[in-house]
């Protein structure tokens, strides 16, 4: 059987890298516009009408706006992965982080709409949701979530600027404490208490470190790891813990960053009660492209 798949915005940066994965895929059929037509409602809900599922790689507006046209096709309408930051907390949306909890790429499959995570939040609520759920850290535990992401995963604007030398080896931003990504990782993470999330670009093009420090608060170094090691005992290959090494200070981003897996690392030193927790990861892979096509999978029942 062949899967017919329409990417609206599949000119964009995550657009084409899901048209590549999907390139791979026999079973999966892309539907694509007329470059001159990407804009024309009804070309587009046309495609809608003939696609299994959607995937929108558009801004918040445009994204709304693609849902109510899908939404106006009826019994005829298609499912729905939307890349965007519009629908990732809002109820009647599955929320596309298969690992986030047991059952959940359950509840993914059988979605007729799924919102994909943010890059920034995939890996942290990937630290912090097992640590709630095993009861380390409460509700409103005063958490920092420290992040640097390579420059593509700010969209054509930065990623012209940094290939043409035009931007700042480092650039730390959202000092406004206004993220987009904190909606979403406020509530997937379980929190009351809004994380401090502080982001940042590096001069590379894909890859991203993610790291939440903590105090032990009656655990240790190694029971961090325990408890990671059997909230995703059962994930598969998209989610690994790397060994727990109490010499290991260091990870870095590089060429092996550039999949579509997540690694979490556990540090820290029980005589200080203090650890920092870190997830690396590709921000085109499992943090955008690489995640929405598992999903993908998860929804029309392929292998992932």
């Amino acid at each position: 059987m062949t899967h017919k798949v329409f990417i609206d915005g599949e000119a964009g940066t995550t657009g084409l890298q899901i048209r590549d994965r999907l390139a791979n895929l026999s079973n999966v059929e892309v539907l694509s516009i007329e470059p001159e037509k990407r804009k024309d409602p009804l070309a587009r809900q046309a495609l809608m009408r003939a696609a299994d599922v959607i995937i929108l790689c558009l801004p918040d507006d445009a994204a709304r706006e693609a849902v109510a046209l899908a939404g106006a096709l009826g019994d005829d309408a298609p499912r729905i992965i939307d890349a965007s930051t519009a629908h990732r907390t809002h109820e009647g949306w599955a929320y596309g982080f298969p690992e986030l909890a047991p059952g959940h790429a359950k509840t993914i499959s059988n979605a007729a709409r799924v919102a994909n995570p943010g890059c920034y939040s995939t890996g942290a609520i990937a630290l912090i949701r097992p640590l709630r759920d095993a009861g380390v850290i409460a509700d409103d535990y005063p958490i920092t979530v420290n992040a640097v992401s390579g420059y593509t995963g700010g969209g054509k604007s930065m990623i012209a600027d940094y290939e043409s030398g035009n931007a700042p080896p480092f650039l730390l931003y959202g000092l406004g404490l206004d993220h987009k990504h904190l909606p979403e990782l406020t509530a997937h993470a379980k929190l009351k208490r809004q994380p401090i999330l502080v982001p940042s670009v590096g001069n590379f093009a894909q890859g991203m470190l993610v790291s939440v420090p903590l105090y032990l608060n009656g655990t240790t170094v190694a029971g961090l790891h325990d408890i990671y090691a059997k909230y995703y005992a059962e994930a598969g290959s998209a989610v690994r813990l790397a060994p727990y090494e109490s010499d290991a200070n260091k990870i870095v981003i590089d060429d092996t960053t550039i999949n579509d897996q997540m690694t979490l690392h556990v540090f820290g030193r029980d005589d200080l009660n203090q650890a920092v927790v870190a997830a690396r990861l590709d921000n085109l892979g499992k943090g955008a492209a690489g995640a929405a096509v598992q999903n993908l999978k998860l929804m029309l029942g392929l292998s992932a």
